[in-house]
Parts: C-alpha cells; sequence; structure tokens
C-alpha cells in the first residue's frame, strides 16, 4: 500500500509542474491505447507490427485533413457568426421583445415597480453579445493556441503516438516482468479490469460521440437549422459525459430553432398572419429525442456495454476536480484515473467483504 501511495503522490507532483511539458505524451499515449486494438487486429490478419502502425498513420494522416479542409473551417465560419445572428434575432423581432416586456410587468408587478424593463436588457444584452462575441472567440482560441502549441499538435503527438503504438506490447510485457511475483495474479486482474473499463467507456463512448455528433449535424442541416454544424458538433463533443449532450446541445439547438423560426409572417410590410414555424421546431426537439432513444437503446448498450462502473456523478466530479487543479491536462486524464479508482475501490470493497473485520469471528460460510 506504501508504494501505490508514493506512486499516487508522485502522479499529482508531475500533473501539477509539469503539466504543459507532459501533455504531448499524455495525448500520445491515450491515442496509442485506443489505436492499439486496431494495431493487433490488423496483425491478425498478417501484416507486420510495423506495417500496421503504418496503415494506421496514413489513414488518419488521410482523415485529418480531410477535417482540416472540410470540417473545421466551416466550424470556426458558423461560431464566428453565431453571436452576430444570436444580437441581430432579437433586432428583428422587437414587437416579439415588446409583448415579452408587457406580459411580465402585467404578471410580475415587481419589474414594474423597480422601473426593469425586459426588452432594453435583452437589447443590451444583444449589443454585447455582437460587438463582444468575435472578441471572445478570438481570445479563447489564442489561449488554446497558447496553451496547445500547433508544432505540438501537428509534429510532437503523432510521433509520439506512432512510438508508442508500435512498442505498446513490448512495453506492457516489460511492466508485467516488473510486478511483484506474490502479488502478480491480483495486480493482472486489476489491470485487466481496469482495462475493460477504459476501453469499454473511451473507445466505445468515443465512437457514440462520433455518430451522435454526426447524426445532430447531418439532421439539424437538414431541417433548414443555421449553425446546425455547431450545435451538431458541440452535442457529439459533450455526450462524452452522460446526458450533459443531449441537455446542452438540444437547448442550444432549440435556442437556435425559436430565433430563427419565431417570428411574425410580414407581406407588403403589414403583419398578416404569424409566422412561427412550428413543424421545424418541432423537429428539431425530435432530432435530440430521436437521438437519446437510440442512444439507450442501441448505441450506448452495444458499444459501452453496461459493465463500465463508471458513474455519471464521478465521471462530472473527476472532471471537475482534476480540470481545476491541473487544468487541460487534468481534464485528459480525468476518466483514465476515474477508472482506475473505481476499480481499485471495487476490489477493495470486495477483500474488505472476505476479511475478519467485516465477517468477525464467527466463520459465515
Amino acid at each position: 500500500m506504501k508504494y501505490w501511495g508514493i506512486a499516487a503522490l508522485v502522479l499529482v507532483l508531475a500533473l501539477y509542474f509539469l503539466g504543459n511539458v507532459i501533455l504531448p505524451f499524455v495525448l500520445g499515449g491515450a491515442i496509442a491505447y485506443v489505436l492499439d486494438p486496431l494495431a493487433d487486429r490488423l496483425e491478425r490478419l498478417g501484416l507486420s507490427r510495423a506495417m500496421s502502425v503504418a496503415v494506421i498513420a496514413i489513414v488518419a494522416t488521410v482523415i485529418f485533413v480531410l477535417l482540416v479542409l472540410l470540417i473545421i473551417p466551416v466550424l470556426v465560419q458558423q461560431t464566428g457568426s453565431l453571436f452576430t445572428f444570436i444580437g441581430n434575432s432579437v433586432e428583428k423581432t422587437p414587437e416579439a421583445v415588446a409583448r415579452l416586456d408587457e406580459w411580465l410587468a402585467r404578471n410580475v408587478p415587481i419589474l414594474a415597480e423597480n422601473n426593469i424593463n425586459v426588452a432594453d436588457q435583452l437589447r443590451r444584452a444583444a449589443d454585447v453579445v455582437q460587438a463582444k462575441g468575435g472578441d471572445l472567440l478570438n481570445t479563447i482560441l489564442t489561449s488554446a493556441m497558447s496553451l496547445i502549441n500547433v508544432m505540438v499538435l501537428l509534429v510532437v503527438v503523432p510521433v509520439v503516438a506512432v512510438y508508442l503504438l508500435y512498442d505498446w506490447d513490448n512495453m506492457t510485457a516489460k511492466v508485467d516482468e516488473l510486478l511483484p511475483r506474490d502479488h502478480v495474479s491480483r495486480i493482472r486482474q486489476i489491470a485487466r479490469d481496469i482495462d475493460r473499463t477504459l476501453a469499454s467507456f473511451i473507445r466505445g463512448q468515443g465512437l457514440v460521440c462520433l455518430i451522435l455528433g454526426i447524426f445532430y449535424a447531418v439532421s439539424l442541416m437538414a431541417v433548414g437549422l443555421q449553425f446546425g454544424l455547431i450545435a451538431g458538433a458541440v452535442a457529439g463533443l459533450l455526450t462524452f459525459i452522460p446526458y450533459v449532450g443531449a441537455l446542452v446541445g438540444g437547448a442550444l439547438s432549440i435556442g437556435l430553432a425559436l430565433f430563427q423560426f419565431w417570428g411574425p409572417l410580414e407581406v407588403d410590410g403589414e403583419m398578416v398572419r404569424q409566422g412561427t414555424d412550428w413543424f421545424r421546431i418541432g423537429m428539431v426537439a425530435g432530432i435530440f429525442a430521436l437521438g437519446q432513444f437510440l442512444e439507450g437503446n442501441f448505441l450506448t448498450p452495444k458499444l459501452v456495454g453496461s459493465s463500465v462502473g463508471l458513474h455519471p456523478v464521478w465521471l462530472i466530479f473527476a472532471l471537475s476536480v482534476f480540470g481545476t487543479m491541473f487544468g487541460f491536462v487534468g481534464m485528459l486524464v480525468a476518466v483514465p484515473v476515474a477508472a482506475c479508482i473505481g476499480v481499485i475501490a471495487r476490489h477493495a470493497v470486495e477483500s474488505y467483504k472476505d476479511g475478519r473485520l467485516y465477517k468477525g469471528h464467527t466463520d459465515q460460510e
């Protein structure tokens, strides 16, 4: 127990003092871990380890180039335009804002008593979003690029991932040789459980995120929602945290649909009827309802499984704690560390129930 405590302390200190330095190695190791089963499968098909790694690297490079050329520019452009769209949408519907203010003044008297004008507040908020949204986006991108250098992402991380993927089996064998012989079977069992948990969650949940992200983005754009690609990407990415992706993505998409499809229809400058497109708003909500149905009944049971053992609250807590303490690197290692702690805790509970402290002095066979 003493040695495991020392190892945990070393890990915490390394993350705290060397977070930015070890970032490319953490990313490279994570990529190698995720791709190792694919390399093993290619080896079973008759390819050598070097050829398997080369094939994976070529395919990954092609996918990366396609993302850079086709998808990422559209995401950046739509994100930059989103702030202006929100501000302009409020300004284009002054009647609706005025009616909302009148309704609130009539039904919530405290607003009128304190001279609070909701319409003015919304207009001011729209002006701030429109004026500062672009600056905020640039600041976020600049900060991200200062934290994760472009050269690190494009050069160091792939190189580290390729080398680790090539030597992955040798490294695991060397580590196995160093295990204490008296506890080797127990440690191997814990390691297998951790690997099964990580594989089920990271690989399986990653594939679920990808499938749902594509489904949301394509479906939202198909119903004519502006910035549907952004909403789908956000929903797919946040699906990694259970329930959060659907809530945030759904709220964002429905909010955008209300901005876009809600409002009066004008003919010759006169409002002739209410032009709210309830069908498309309902379609947007239905897309997320269908996505949740597919995720809960097909994708997660098939790709992730029910034996992962990572409770959503425990996962969110780990992401929050490690992100606060160690920044971006902490968020990367939060899920593996949470999985390890969960598996070790389950084994500790089993050992406790088999021990004298739990059973007492009487034999409870």
